[in-house]
């Protein structure tokens, strides 16, 4: 079954560029379109969809503040945020609000494809141009506890934490040190519980201020 998408942008030009993008893939169904945050909570409720692409800014309630009142309505929804800025904060505010992704609009159609497909398979892709901007951790550990967490990772599983940390999909890190996208999955996983972390947003922060990555 394609992911039945509702798209949330005030301006009608982007909408419609949007469903150009979705339309040259037939895993994405767009299900409806809303005006503004409180268009898209009505929508929300007669539509049932399984993915919205929501814009970060939009006149009366902000993409990221709808984005906090459907995922406490309807968390099994995933919520991708778009905007033009590149701005790391922008993207650590969409997470926190509880998106799964986020998306710059002037990005390659290519890429979007590629990315949205991952969000629906589950995955928390980093934004590539965002990636090296990441510089501080979403849970307030501490340096030293950090440097302790990090010793207890083998070597594998600190190099495909390095991949994670430059954007890359599950797919891609396998592709680049020559396993399959299962084993990749299997090591993320083992990453998360050894750590204590829940997100790949979290891997990515937890990664910069353990100076596992250094730039």
């Amino acid at each position: 079954m394609p992911v039945r998408v509702l798209i949330v942008d005030d301006h009608a030009l982007s909408r419609r560029g949007i469903v150009s993008i979705l339309s040259e893939n037939e895993n994405f169904q767009v299900v409806g379109e809303a005006i503004d945050g409180e268009d898209s909570l009505e929508k929300v409720k007669s539509l049932h969809p399984d993915l919205i692409l929501m814009d970060i800014r939009m006149p009366g309630k902000s993409g990221l503040e709808v984005t906090r009142i459907i995922k406490n309505q309807c968390p099994q929804i995933k919520i991708v945020i778009l905007s033009v800025s590149d701005d790391a904060q922008d993207f650590f505010e969409a997470i926190k609000n509880g998106a799964q992704g986020y998306l710059l609009k002037n990005m390659d159609t290519t890429y979007w494809l590629d990315y949205l497909m991952n969000i629906a398979k589950g995955e928390v892709p980093i934004p590539r141009n965002i990636a090296s901007k990441i510089l501080e951790e979403l849970s307030h550990r501490s340096y030293e506890q950090q440097q302790v967490e990090s010793e207890i990772l083998t070597v594998r599983e600190k190099e495909i934490l390095s991949h994670v940390s430059n954007g890359l999909s599950n797919k891609e890190i396998g592709e680049s040190i020559y396993i399959s996208e299962s084993p990749v999955k299997n090591h993320m996983r083992n990453i998360m519980e050894k750590l204590h972390l829940r997100s790949r947003t979290q891997l990515v922060a937890f990664a910069y201020k353990s100076r596992i990555i250094r730039n």
